[in-house]
């Protein structure tokens, strides 16, 4: 029995946060410790409740436009000037699920400095009061080098926002930053271990937690902010999704079951963000060092989801992707009996997908060589022949609903890149 749906919301960003940190060791919760001073700076300034919540979410999710490994170090620099582009991104990608309305109007203007005033309006749109301490946040963040005693950086820091208050920051946010920096409490969580912690503390107070159809809704999301970040995957993960949920229903599965198959379908390359956006674009083949990267991102889907007990079972149908009933798949080397059904039809649909799906280097594969590409993977056991019968046997349908589930988020990529 599946009992009924609900997941807290900042658990959630908490595993987007996580996965987008792992494209580099030097962003390693940068997400999380922009999203604890933003809150801090607001409960020191007085802002209510709500708007910390709101800061502390946007802290989560303010790179969440910078889409290659070159932008997410970029923006690492404290003197960076014009990074506008990913913030704009972000802004698009968030805005339209709505419990993040608010936080996406924060994240599109977070690198505005203060320009003495003139920094409250940018582009002609008015920016929120939020947006320069979320820049104030993220300067001070990257200043942090966490390999170094952050008691013993203290100083420095504080000096070089100092230096920038009124050009860069809002004055009295860098004021009440310097009644923070005082308190060594602050510099030990910002960098604490227990960050994931600390801020679960000071998101209780915004419990939201997610049924079934804002799951859906979310993992729509989460697969965009994976698959945005190339024109090479832009509608891989929407029509993993759309192919799965209708396998899941030629396969007799309920119909609460077919729309969890497409949050796993959504989610199932959740693992991509550890992997740099310039691997998945290369024309030329992988190094073996590149391509290890590529195999990892299975195991960091299901490692990332596993902290959430009630997404166990759509982690483990989307995170066995890749393994094989034979055995010799990636990354946990599961045979046949240890692979659910679930799992069967997400690796059908991904395999499915990937070969009929366009690509800007190739068109998708013909009717005919799909099917004989799939035939042929059933007989050297790599994938289920029952869920690939029913694929055969429906074949047209499931082809159409793939079709128009990509094309509706290839219109949607368009307008997001224009």
């Amino acid at each position: 029995m599946i009992k009924e749906t609900s997941i807290p919301l900042f658990d959630m960003l908490m595993c987007l946060s996580n996965a987008m940190d792992l494209v580099s060791p030097v962003l390693v919760d940068h997400h999380k410790r922009v999203a604890y001073i933003s809150a801090s700076i607001a409960a020191e300034f007085g802002l209510s409740k709500e708007e910390q919540n709101n800061l502390l979410l946007a802290g989560m999710l303010h790179d969440s436009g910078a889409l290659s490994l070159k932008e997410r170090l970029e923006v690492l620099r404290f003197d960076l000037e014009g990074s506008y582009r990913h913030m704009e991104l972000g802004y698009r990608l968030l805005k339209n699920f709505e419990p993040f309305s608010k936080v996406a109007t924060l994240v599109r203007f977070h690198h505005v400095p203060w320009d003495k005033g003139r920094g409250s309006m940018f582009m002609g749109e008015q920016v929120p009061l939020g947006s320069h301490i979320l820049h104030l946040a993220d300067r001070a963040s990257v200043l942090i080098e966490t390999e170094k005693p952050v008691l013993t950086q203290v100083a420095g820091i504080y000096e070089r926002i100092q230096e920038k208050s009124g050009s860069a920051f809002v004055p009295e946010f860098v004021e009440a930053f310097q009644s923070l920096a005082t308190k060594e409490y602050f510099w030990l969580d910002a960098v604490s271990p227990s960050i994931n912690s600390v801020l679960a503390r000071r998101a209780r107070l915004m419990a939201m937690d997610l049924d079934l159809d804002g799951l859906l809704s979310l993992a729509k999301l989460f697969g965009q902010i994976i698959d945005f970040r190339s024109p090479f995957t832009a509608t891989h993960s929407n029509g993993v999704a759309a192919t799965a949920e209708v396998l899941a229903k030629f396969m007799g599965l309920s119909e609460r079951e077919c729309r969890m198959m497409k949050i796993a379908g959504d989610l199932h390359d959740l693992g991509k963000l550890a992997v740099p956006v310039e691997f998945l674009e290369k024309m030329e083949k992988l190094t073996e060092d590149e391509f290890a990267v590529v195999k990892s991102h299975a195991f960091y889907t299901y490692r990332i989801l596993e902290t959430i007990s009630d997404l166990d079972i759509i982690n483990v149908w989307c995170s066995f992707h890749h393994e094989r009933l034979d055995g010799k798949g990636y990354p946990f080397h599961y045979k046949g009996q240890d692979l659910s059904l679930g799992s069967r039809i997400i690796a059908v649909a991904d395999v499915f997908t990937a070969i009929t799906e366009d690509r800007p280097y190739r068109k998708g594969m013909s009717n005919d060589q799909a099917v004989q590409v799939l035939q042929q993977m059933v007989k050297d056991l790599a994938l289920d022949a029952n869920v690939v019968s029913a694929l055969m046997a429906h074949y047209d349908e499931v082809n159409a609903v793939r079709e128009v589930a990509q094309s509706a988020v290839a219109k949607e990529f368009q307008i997001f890149e224009q």
